[in-house]
């Protein structure tokens, strides 16, 4: 064999094997970039699992416009899931969640209320305040009798609607009256604040000692009006997750709902204040 041959040998080695090694590196980056998207989209996926099914809240009579409201954008932000309210007084609803009733999250309009849940171990973790809520009263619609303070409500002449004060916002008046050392006999006590303000909006009663938020909620149905004594009862409003939640992972996407910036924007709307 001559040299020349023997040289076209050794190139033609050569290419074959550079070749070889080519078609190896693109084998293997394909298989590490495949490998590397199929990690990116485990983790991704990981760290957003698809929230579905139903979300049980159960809320203050108080929330109730508010929360409708974020209750709807948190289904439109999480297709297939649905949340269900239960809204009553504070008490009413601890007093079902202690006694077995399913539930997801509980939002109440007084730690004292939420204490009722948290010390029989019902609730997952510390309840975190979300809003306060500051009381008003509530008249008819242009306050035909001139309200202009808490102590014109013991006029005997008129008809005025108190929340019961196992209920936080009575507890709230109750608190209200006794820094301003006047007695107030009510024509009726309400087991929530909603149902003592529709007392007034039909007309059974003149005056009634709600929340600034259901007055807000009522329009021209009622007229407010402010009293000072109303700032020494002002109410925290907590929010837990519950111990036995039947859809945990949607709760805690709710509650974060109702901390976050939206949410806040929602409930300060409604006439809340932030905590």
């Amino acid at each position: 064999m001559t040299r020349s041959v023997r040289r076209t040998h050794r190139i033609r080695r050569t290419a074959r094997v550079a070749g070889a090694g080519a078609a190896a590196l693109l084998a293997l980056s394909a298989c590490s970039s495949s490998s590397d998207t199929d990690s990116d989209s485990a983790g991704a996926s990981s760290s957003s699992p698809k929230l579905s099914g139903q979300v049980t809240v159960f809320a203050a009579a108080s929330l109730k416009e508010s929360f409708t409201t974020l209750g709807e954008t948190f289904e439109k932000q999480h297709p297939g899931t649905e949340v269900t309210f239960n809204f009553a007084g504070s008490d009413t609803l601890a007093a079902s969640i202690t006694g077995g009733a399913p539930a997801d999250v509980f939002a109440s309009a007084s730690p004292k209320t939420m204490a009722t849940v948290t010390d029989a171990g019902a609730a997952a973790g510390t309840p975190a305040t979300f809003v306060r809520n500051q009381l008003e009263i509530a008249t008819l619609p242009g306050n035909p009798d001139h309200v202009s303070s808490l102590e014109d409500l013991t006029d005997s002449g008129l008809k005025v609607v108190l929340c019961d004060e196992s209920v936080p916002c009575g507890a709230a008046a109750r608190k209200a009256l006794d820094a301003s050392g006047l007695e107030l006999t009510p024509v009726s006590y309400e087991q929530d604040v909603k149902a003592a303000l529709t007392k007034v909006e039909l007309k059974e009663a003149d005056a009634a000692v709600v929340y600034k938020t259901d007055v807000k909620a009522a329009g021209d149905k009622v007229t407010g009006v402010d009293f000072p004594e109303s700032a020494k009862a002002v109410n925290d409003y907590p929010i837990t997750l519950l111990k036995d939640a039947p859809n945990t992972d949607a709760a805690r996407a709710f509650i974060a709902l109702v901390k976050s910036a939206e949410g806040q924007r929602v409930l300060t709307g409604a006439g809340f204040r932030t905590p």
